[in-house]
């Protein structure tokens, strides 16, 4: 995610975790096209969930900032980082990748027999 082309906006959040996930193997839902987005969620050793967007629409982070922050009221995971990946998709379309996203890492996590 080095290479982010020209026009599209990049936001970045950072929530203190209350849920840390433990281990699980990378989770890619969605896919980039129009209307829709790609959420990847990796492990990663920090006590916070950390979000980084990559979006075509530009202009919106008002309505990203309240979409993340429901997102982790609802999954308050510690441990996890999120790549998006957007091509203009709707809050709800968002809301239900990073919904996706989260538990199937949980699944992961708990089949790893790590703690959740």
């Amino acid at each position: 995610m080095t290479n982010i082309p020209h026009g599209l906006e990049t936001l970045a959040y950072s929530f203190k975790g209350h849920a840390p996930i433990g281990t699980f193997q990378p989770v890619l839902v969605g896919v980039v096209g129009s209307g829709n987005l790609e959420v990847l969620a990796e492990p990663t050793d920090s006590p916070e969930c950390t979000i980084h967007i990559h979006t075509s629409a530009r202009g919106f982070s008002t309505i990203w900032d309240a979409v993340v922050r429901d997102f982790h009221q609802r999954h308050p995971l510690a441990g996890i980082h999120f790549d998006i990946n957007d091509m203009g998709a709707t809050p709800a379309v968002v809301s239900l990748r990073l919904d996706q996203a989260a538990i199937e890492a949980l699944a992961r996590s708990q089949a790893q027999g790590t703690p959740s």
